[in-house]
């Protein structure tokens, strides 16, 4: 192994030690020390890659907003049915906030506002969402009466408070938590002519989840590392 394969590797770890501090304890009351340990490494290969605690939160946060941003962006990116893209890139987003702690220490973190930071981490999901139901509309997919404007107001609204709450309970991201929201919502968004071809579960595999639906939390390298 070459030594800047090991100082990427000692990057990623230190990264993923932090999002595990940040989660667990907040901003305030993670240390370095803890964050150093945490990755095996010492106090000075910390500080050789981070100055200071902030810059150590803030490679968090954009190693988070990388993840969130690659799921959007497959969502706003693909082919067929909006609404049903945006149904998907939900379970999608879900997925990846039971499985990847960086994302979580992520948001975390950007919902603290500590240190001056003024990264948006949220803007990518509202962005997908306002992007999706206006392709909708174009499309025909929408109710009558349901402007985007509203329509994106509810989902964000309800797929916010999911993640707030799922904090807490992590079984508020599991599928059937999801299914549910959207049973109730795609009465009210779609189209009448949509009413049997939308699937409230998503249209993808739900591979890895354990018995309680939720995503089981892979490995050490977490997915927004890579």
């Amino acid at each position: 192994m070459t030594k800047q394969d090991r100082a990427v590797r000692t990057r990623l770890a230190l990264i993923r030690s932090a999002a595990e501090q940040f989660e667990a304890r907040g901003y305030v009351r993670a240390s370095l020390s803890e964050i150093s340990a945490g990755a095996g490494v010492s106090s000075g290969a910390l500080h050789f890659h981070f100055a200071n605690k902030a810059a150590v939160a803030e490679a968090v946060e954009h190693a988070a907003a990388r993840a969130l941003r690659r799921v959007a962006g497959r969502g706003r990116d693909g082919d067929g049915c909006a609404l049903q893209r945006l149904v998907d890139v939900t379970h999608q987003v879900a997925r990846l906030l039971c499985a990847d702690i960086v994302v979580r220490a992520g948001l975390r973190l950007n919902a603290e506002a500590v240190a001056g930071r003024v990264r948006d981490l949220r803007r990518e999901w509202r962005e997908c969402v306002h992007e999706l139901l206006a392709e909708a509309e174009r499309r025909g997919e929408l109710a009558a009466g349901m402007p985007p404007h509203r329509s994106s107001a509810v989902v964000l609204a309800a797929t916010t408070g999911i993640e707030v709450l799922a904090r807490e309970d992590p079984g508020w991201l599991a599928r059937p938590s999801l299914t549910d929201l959207w049973h109730l919502l795609l009465p009210c968004v779609a189209a009448p002519h949509l009413a049997d071809a939308l699937d409230p579960a998503g249209t993808e595999p739900d591979v890895g989840r354990g018995a309680d639906g939720v995503l089981e939390e892979p490995g050490r390298a977490g997915l927004a590392l890579r």
